[in-house]
């Protein structure tokens, strides 16, 4: 396929872009903010068999008198989702939760890693995922997101950061990808059907997705609502969602088991709030050193897989053979 311009990714881009120079540079006009940011946009679009090269937005952001520098590519518009900001702002990669999935993804999954051609993760916020494999694989993983303030957080090092909306099908990405993470995304759509046939035209004929998500609905409270979580899953309803498009269980785990406790504390302890940013932080925010560390050794007192029950579920799913 011939290299593009700039004009195809300019047309999806917001109307406050304006071009200032015929090269690759171009000044986008932002609404006057607290913390001004200055991006520059270098758009042109390798072959499809390469990289997405150097469409990006490059944003200067000032935080607390230091600044910051992450390269964005912009296939689509930024976009509202439905995941709120304020859990970028608490969740890390040191939190013991987020080091916990790693640890059951490379018990469910790891091989898959390890030998898969293209990675991508849809809805990559901020890039923890995407850094822990980096720093554990040594594998490069592209991340889509239409969330502009978390992917302009992205803390990922050698993947490419790409503001994309899966819908748009762009003919670049089709079956691109062997392996593709839905983690912590599809408990956030409300038409699931949809949103994974739009995933799996990015997935190479046989690829594999890996999804984690939220267990147990007798758990669903104010928290999953302040992020924004329509749902919450069983191996069931997980099954009967994925059949739906075509795709079947290879293989999952139920994670979380010994915190059960703690998500039925948080259940309780948000009961009848209404401030999200004060519910996410009481219901994720591990609150000092010592508590993460002690829940982080607590998380791992079960075997994986486990099929008992958990506060989460991972699971790895491939097409149904025809």
């Amino acid at each position: 396929m011939p290299k593009r311009g700039i004009a195809p990714l300019l047309s999806l881009a917001p109307p406050e872009i304006r071009l200032v120079s015929r090269r690759l540079s171009v000044s986008l006009l932002l609404p006057e903010r607290k913390s001004p940011r200055v991006r520059v946009i270098k758009s042109s679009l390798k072959e499809r068999s390469g990289n997405f090269g150097e469409s990006a937005v490059m944003s200067t952001a000032s935080t607390n008198g230091i600044s910051s520098l992450r390269k964005v590519e912009y296939l689509s518009p930024p976009a509202e989702v439905s995941m709120a900001d304020r859990w970028f702002e608490v969740a890390s990669p040191e939190h013991f939760w987020i080091r916990r999935r790693l640890q059951v993804l490379q018990k469910l999954a790891g091989d898959l890693i390890a030998c898969a051609g293209e990675i991508a993760e849809i809805g990559c916020g901020h890039g923890l995922l995407q850094r822990q494999i980096e720093d554990t694989y040594g594998r490069e993983v592209t991340g889509f997101d239409l969330n502009e303030y978390a992917l302009q957080q992205n803390i990922s090092r050698r993947g490419s950061v790409v503001c994309y909306d899966i819908f748009q099908k762009n003919l670049i990405l089709l079956s691109k990808f062997e392996l593709i993470f839905l983690f912590d995304v599809l408990e956030h759509i409300k038409e699931e059907d949809s949103f994974l046939e739009a995933t799996l035209f990015h997935l190479a004929r046989k690829g594999k997705v890996i999804l984690n998500v939220p267990a147990g609905q007798w758990a669903y409270s104010a928290y999953d609502q302040a992020v924004g979580h329509v749902r919450r899953y069983s191996i069931t309803t997980l099954r009967e969602t994925a059949a739906r498009s075509n795709l079947h269980v290879q293989a999952w785990s139920y994670w979380g088991l010994p915190l059960i406790p703690t998500l039925t504390l948080r259940k309780l302890w948000v009961w009848g709030r209404r401030d999200k940013a004060a519910i996410i932080q009481s219901g994720f925010d591990s609150r000092s050193t010592l508590i993460n560390g002690l829940l982080g050794v607590a998380a791992r007192c079960e075997t994986i897989p486990q099929k008992l029950l958990g506060a989460s579920l991972m699971a790895i799913l491939e097409r149904m053979e025809t």
